[in-house]
Formats: structure tokens, C-alpha cells, sequence
């Protein structure tokens, strides 16, 4: 038996659980739908406490910087079904993802960038 050389193992990050929905958001570069679908972000515009999104299926909407928000939760915890086919989000992300820990007393803050436009 011959193992696939190239695999690599994806390293496990941790970062603090109490973020900003934004800066989650830019790092992770993923958004769960209501239904339960991973969708991979293309570009995120932040007017003050309100953003714009876009993902790669084309769908563009406003969301509100919360903490507690149903998708701030739902990226903690990771709840989601499966990534969307159409946004097609490839399977070292969905890993990457996987391997992300959020922990209330040990990780990164994750700082808002300078830049208030992310693509």
C-alpha cells in the first residue's frame, strides 16, 4: 500500500470565541445559510456596524455585526450540512475549517483589518 505523498496535515488554529461577526468573517471567509450550507465569501463591504456580502453564487446581502448572531453561532459551533456546489468551496478549506477551534480563554483576538473593504 502507497500513500499519497502530497497530503498534508492541516494545523489546528485556535482563536477566541467572543469576535466580532466582521473580523470572523474576513479570516474565515465562509457564511452559513439558513438552510445549513457552507458558502464561500467573494467580497465583504463593512459600512459601520452593517456589511454587504457576496458570495461566489452570486447572492448579495446585509447582515448586522453581532456576536450572538445566528451566524456567529452557527461559525463557532460549526453547524452546517455541507458546502454549496455552486460557490464550489474546495475541501482544504472545508478541513481548514474543520481544524479551527474557538476557546473563551486561549487563542488570537481577531482584530478588524485596516482596510474596510475585503475581497
Amino acid at each position: 500500500m502507497v500513500e499519497n505523498v502530497n497530503t498534508k496535515r492541516v494545523a489546528k488554529r485556535y482563536y477566541r470565541k467572543k469576535n466580532d461577526l466582521f473580523s470572523l468573517l474576513e479570516k474565515i471567509k465562509l457564511w452559513p445559510s439558513r438552510s445549513g450550507r457552507l458558502h464561500g465569501i467573494l467580497t465583504i463591504t463593512i459600512h459601520g456596524e452593517m456589511a454587504t456580502i457576496t458570495t461566489h453564487c452570486g447572492k448579495t446581502f446585509q447582515v448586522r455585526n453581532s456576536r450572538n448572531s445566528r451566524a456567529a453561532r452557527w461559525l463557532r459551533n460549526k453547524y452546517y450540512s455541507g458546502a454549496c456546489t455552486a460557490c464550489g468551496v474546495p475541501e482544504w478549506k472545508l478541513a481548514k475549517y474543520g481544524q479551527t477551534f474557538f476557546s473563551r480563554s486561549y487563542g488570537a483576538y481577531l482584530k478588524p483589518g485596516d482596510l474596510r473593504s475585503c475581497k
